[in-house]
């Protein structure tokens, strides 16, 4: 679904307003780079989102489970549709991830805290989907979501 004449600065959500705003939303996250080892920020988040009663969808093509959820190898292949895609991942994977996020209309792309890529939200933002970027979802669920 791609949106026309809409600028990118006006789907980068980076107030708190529209954060909280799209963590109510949200009821289905795909977790790119889920990790089955609890010291790794993926599994804590992943099991942090499900604690707080969103549905999670562990992606990472290495592991058949996460968190005691099958494990999906990519993003097509994650049977329902996903409202938000929290990457876990290296600046440079997430164009790729970004590219199968549109192709499942996914409504909202996550990059967390030290991930950034310019050119994966701007293509995130022409298709109309909001992105956030270099922020934790954890972090900023505690602090908005009381």
């Amino acid at each position: 679904m791609a949106a026309s004449n809409v600028s990118v600065a006006s789907l980068l959500i980076e107030d708190d307003v529209r954060i909280r705003k799209l963590l109510k939303q949200v009821r289905t996250i795909a977790v790119v780079g889920a990790s089955t080892k609890p010291w790794r920020d993926s599994y804590q988040i992943a099991q942090f989102l499900i604690d707080r009663g969103y549905k999670v969808f562990p992606v990472n093509p290495s592991y058949e489970d996460v968190l005691g959820l099958k494990c999906y190898p990519d993003l097509l292949s994650v049977p329902e549709r996903i409202d938000l895609v929290d990457i876990f991942r290296r600046p440079e994977a997430v164009g790729e991830i970004v590219q199968q996020a549109i192709a499942v209309n996914a409504g909202a792309i996550w990059m967390q805290l030290g991930v950034s890529n310019e050119e994966a939200a701007k293509l995130a933002a022409d298709a109309g989907i909001q992105v956030v970027m270099d922020r934790c979802i954890a972090l900023d669920y505690r602090r908005l979501m009381h």
